[in-house]
């Protein structure tokens, strides 16, 4: 595998591909997003991806192990889902190594993340209709999933619920760089949850080097990951109606769960303070941070991920409109629960 073009200062390096310059990521210190909390606050900017998201990473391996151990080959054909980022990043790598690639997304999908697959090269299976046996709309996916492997011949399933070579991108990319970036000295990690492949992989790391650092996953109200109870969930990307396989590898020191209103306000709040424009799980995320304060010793070190980019969500997470009318949440009880956030960190 080409070595990933170096980040940052210092000379610039020419990438061998588009799939060179996946990782490396910036590890970036937060001032502003609560200044009074009294807490170091670092961001893992996995949105510069090329593929705008940190599913770049486990996209990338994934095919690569599918193509190392015969699985897969030049003129093959991937079969995935995905409720839109790792459809991104897929498509992406599949055009690089000419590999046919069929999406499998259900309506919460964002637009502009369909869009993107097929500007990819990518074909859209969209899924309208919950599955009747479970009422979620994963296992509808997974089921049609499984009708495209039986009418495209070699066809390849890469399971991102289940894939080791998932958390193992995370456990070799994402978190060594964080690790080698704080010389091993954190505190808090923090990441939302869908397959459970980011924290995983952190996790494996954290333990393989013996690093004192509590793990947190932000998951969505309704998602049935770690204990949870399924209901509707109004936002793609967090969470997930069935039990992943991955899941069952990790043990979060913490679970943090959060609702859709509290996505839109930690990721507008991050926008605001930052300038840092965020998906719907990262939001999640700030949200979650900001609850915790209170609870965290002075001068801790916490590190976020930034899933993904918001560009995707500009049609929803930061649209007053539909906040509204999805979410039933107007400007003035969005404005009270912003203000609401800022004081419980404040207190921290």
């Amino acid at each position: 595998m080409p070595p990933a073009a170096e980040q940052g200062t210092g000379t610039p390096v020419i990438a061998d591909g588009i799939s060179a310059a996946v990782g490396r990521t910036p590890l970036v210190r937060l001032d502003r997003l609560f200044p009074h909390s009294g807490i170091e606050i670092l961001a893992k900017l996995e949105s510069v991806n090329p593929g705008g998201s940190t599913k770049d990473r486990p996209a990338l391996a994934m095919v690569r192990d599918a193509i190392d151990r015969g699985r897969l080959a030049p003129g093959g054909t991937v079969v995935e889902s995905s409720s839109g980022n790792l459809g991104v990043a897929l498509a992406r790598v599949c055009t690089a190594e000419g590999v046919r690639f069929v999406c499998v997304v259900d309506a919460r999908t964002n637009a502009t993340t369909v869009a993107t697959i097929r500007a990819l090269g990518g074909e859209i299976e969209l899924v309208t209709e919950p599955d009747p046996e479970t009422g979620d709309l994963l296992a509808a996916r997974f089921r049609r999933v499984e009708e495209i492997l039986e009418r495209i011949p070699d066809a390849v399933n890469l399971y991102q619920y289940g894939n080791p070579a998932n958390p193992r991108a995370h456990a070799e990319g994402t978190m060594r760089e964080i690790a080698e970036a704080t010389d091993h000295r954190l505190d808090v990690l923090m990441a939302a949850v869908s397959t459970t492949g980011t924290i995983a992989g952190c996790t494996a790391y954290l333990r393989e080097h013996a690093l004192d650092t509590g793990t947190i996953a932000v998951d969505a109200e309704g998602s049935v990951l770690f204990g949870g109870t399924a209901a509707p969930r109004p936002l793609p990307g967090l969470g997930a109606g069935v039990v992943t396989d991955i899941s069952r590898t990790v043990d979060p020191d913490r679970v943090v769960r959060v609702r859709g209103i509290d996505c839109v306000v930690g990721a507008r709040l991050l926008a605001r303070r930052e300038g840092i424009l965020a998906g719907a799980s990262t939001g999640g995320i700030i949200h979650a941070l900001g609850t915790l304060m209170p609870e965290l010793a002075p001068g801790a070190r916490v590190v976020v991920i930034v899933h993904d980019g918001g560009v995707p969500y500009l049609e929803t997470v930061y649209d007053d409109a539909w906040v509204e009318e999805t979410l039933g949440v107007d400007a003035d009880a969005l404005a009270a629960a912003t203000a609401a956030l800022q004081a419980s960190a404040r207190r921290g």
